[in-house]
């Protein structure tokens, strides 16, 4: 008797500890003062009304490039289990990972998540060969923000850098800062963001075919033209860094306006003497037509590590599937807004945003999110960037722009194998 009560206490104890483990997730993401707090607005969300026995341990890493090293060693050797059971990772790297490590990662086929509820230029980086890989967390919706105040100074409104064409741009532009000394344009010159969001906003990317698309793009000629011609009328601030860009530019409160993923809101929120200074708007095109793009931004995929798939699947399908709680508090506690449209619709999204003179904001990104066009996307972009960068210095240090644009073509084709 005393036998198999030890037996069914063993058994019990067992089945208590796999009930454990299956109501257990672990996550890797990085930026305590970001996507942590959306984190942790999505398992209070689960535990509270799904599952009071869920637990989310999340391991907190310096940055994207931590998760994407752990993937590179795992997927290398081919050995999972020191990965946790869900990362967060770069939209712009996913693609190139599931390449090289497809049996890394658990599609999501089968979770309760309504995918048209989701804009689909953010899907189309996760979602690979027709499957859906990850579930998106932060929007990286680009804004247009501009010193309301500054332009009102100079005679304008927000209205008038609302669908206008480049040109029409860069001649407001001279007048501001004719006539208050501020950059309406900004950019850290050795990363260069501003090339490739202008020519999403046209429909168009710097790849065609898994190719570069560069010198025999007219609309990228006439981009870096245009920023080349920013530059030289004092309209573009080219700093000399991330640093220079963010701190001295933007916080060192230079200019009247700022165009970047909507990431960038918190660091222009650091001059709070600024505050109800400021509105958003869309970008301006080539053709005058209301711009739209994306800068940044990243997912949450499971793991071949993971041992509850089902579960990974329910959790992440509740949360950032569309749950508004879960999107409220990741708003209101680490500024991270949603790529989920209906969850921008809530309360809290349609508020008023005092810094940014009362102007529903998040709402607006969110809205502006569902009309950025999905253009090629290729595992080089960082490099393309780079490059494109480099030509922008060398045009203005003397070269033409199609010599510039030809070697930056060269180079990267080269660092391509083609």
């Amino acid at each position: 008797m005393k036998k198999v009560f030890a037996i069914a206490l063993v058994l019990c104890m067992l089945m208590g500890a796999t009930a454990a483990v299956a109501e257990k997730l672990t996550v890797s993401a990085w930026d305590a003062n970001f996507n942590i707090p959306a984190l942790e607005a999505a398992a209070a969300d689960y535990k509270a009304n799904v599952d009071p026995d869920f637990e989310l341990e999340i391991n907190t890493v310096s940055g994207s490039s931590d998760v994407e090293n752990d993937m590179t060693t795992a997927g290398s050797s081919g050995d999972y289990s020191n990965l946790s059971d869900i990362v967060l990772f770069q939209d712009h790297y996913i693609q190139r990972y599931v390449a090289d490590y497809p049996d890394a990662w658990v599609s999501l086929e089968g979770a309760d998540i309504n995918w048209d509820d989701f804009g689909a230029e953010k899907l189309s980086y996760s979602t690979i060969n027709g499957v859906h890989y990850g579930v998106p967390v932060d929007n990286g919706t680009a804004i247009f923000a501009y010193r309301v105040d500054l332009l009102q100074e100079c005679g304008y409104t927000i209205e008038d850098v609302t669908g206008i064409t480049w040109e029409r741009f860069i001649e407001i532009g001279e007048d501001v800062y004719a006539k208050t000394g501020k950059y309406m344009l900004s950019m850290d010159g050795s990363g260069n963001d501003l090339p490739y969001m202008m020519l999403q906003a046209e429909g168009l990317s710097q790849f065609k075919d898994g190719e570069p698309f560069i010198t025999q793009n007219e609309a990228m000629v006439k981009i870096i033209s245009l920023l080349v011609e920013m530059q030289q009328k004092n309209i573009l601030y080219l700093a000399n860094d991330w640093t220079g860009y963010t701190d001295q530019t933007i916080m060192g409160d230079q200019v009247a306006g700022v165009m970047n993923g909507n990431w960038i809101i918190p660091t222009i929120e650091q001059v709070a003497e600024n505050s109800g200074k400021w509105e958003i708007t869309t970008m301006p095109t080539l053709t005058g037509a209301e711009g739209y793009a994306a800068n940044g931004g990243s997912s949450l995929y499971i793991t071949a590590n993971c041992k509850n798939p089902d579960l990974a699947k329910k959790f992440l399908a509740y949360t950032f599937g569309g749950s508004t709680e879960t999107y409220d508090n990741a708003l209101r506690n680490g500024g991270v807004i949603t790529c989920c449209i209906s969850a921008g619709q809530s309360d809290v999204y349609q508020e008023g945003v005092d810094f940014f003179n009362g102007q529903a904001i998040y709402s607006k990104i969110v809205e502006m999110g569902s009309h950025v066009p999905i253009v090629e996307q290729n595992d080089y972009h960082y490099t393309c960037r780079q490059y494109i960068g480099a030509a922008i210095q060398e045009i203005l240090m003397g070269s033409d722009v199609e010599t510039a644009l030809q070697n930056a073509e060269d180079q990267l084709r080269f660092a391509m194998g083609l």
